[in-house]
């Protein structure tokens, strides 16, 4: 028996997010970047930092999407965004965007594409900022004598390329170490011999729970999927993975370290 329309747009987010196959870790993203354009969509800006997790989003009908101001709304929050978001991350929150309006629209609960005009925004060039480090910057780095957690998140980004928020979003249980690469659905990555040698001494038996976790034991309003079971610590945050790394390679980011 087919499900009735959902009526509000968190509602139709849960259901997408349930459908998508996906692992906890993608959700987890996903789910902030479907909360960002509900903040958006109610004329409001986002709240930034570590607000933006804990804030509870504006409760919306979903009927909204096929209102004609919709995509003018849209259009005045990736503009206002712009301006202190990087180009990937706002890039990748309007292809999550467009992909659950799509399935949306499959299912029969709204008629329109409020994401249609919507156009990824331009990549900065090399004339715009630093390239990846090279290799003696990276052996450098690499030499550093840091915990094993930053050594592990560093090889990782550097021989996965992938996007800082990707790495942190994995689970243990992501992870197909004997093929250094991850199991479906995360996203799929694969990696070499520098970080095929840390994960096992960073694991340490762990089978379970986010793979880079903070120092301290998570607060109790942490999610459950961004608590260790094992450990009780929490998931380790892009601010806080940033932090360290500029406090270690002064002048670098975290960025820098992914293989183009």
């Amino acid at each position: 028996m087919p499900q009735l329309p959902p009526v509000e747009y968190a509602v139709a987010v849960d259901r997408y997010l349930a459908a998508s196959g996906l692992g906890a870790g993608s959700r987890r993203i996903y789910r902030i970047a479907l909360d960002t354009w509900a903040w958006a969509l109610a004329d409001r800006p986002a709240p930034a930092g570590p607000d933006r997790r804990r804030a509870e989003p504006p409760v919306l009908p979903l009927a909204l999407l096929d209102h004609p101001d919709c995509a003018g709304r849209l259009r005045t929050a990736v503009a206002r965004r712009s301006t202190g978001t990087d180009p990937r991350t706002l890039n990748r929150e309007l292809s999550t965007l467009r992909a659950a309006v799509s399935w949306w629209r499959a299912q029969g609960w709204i008629r329109t594409d409020p994401a249609e005009g919507l156009r990824p925004r331009p990549l900065p060039g090399p004339e715009h900022g630093p390239g990846p480090l090279t290799a003696e910057q990276l052996r450098a780095l690499f030499a550093l004598r840091v915990p094993l957690r930053e050594q592990l998140l560093w090889h990782l980004l550097h021989e996965s390329g992938a996007p800082v928020e990707t790495v942190l979003a994995l689970d243990v249980d992501d992870l197909d170490l004997p093929q250094r690469r991850t199991r479906p659905p995360a996203p799929p990555l694969t990696w070499q011999a520098g970080t095929a040698r840390l994960l096992p001494l960073h694991l340490a038996g762990r089978p379970t729970g986010p793979l880079l976790l903070t120092d301290r034991r998570a607060p109790a309003t942490t999610p459950a999927a961004d608590r260790c079971p094992h450990t009780g610590r929490a998931r380790l945050s892009y601010r806080r993975a940033a932090e360290l790394f500029t406090t270690h390679a002064p002048g670098h980011t975290l960025r820098r370290l992914r293989q183009r």
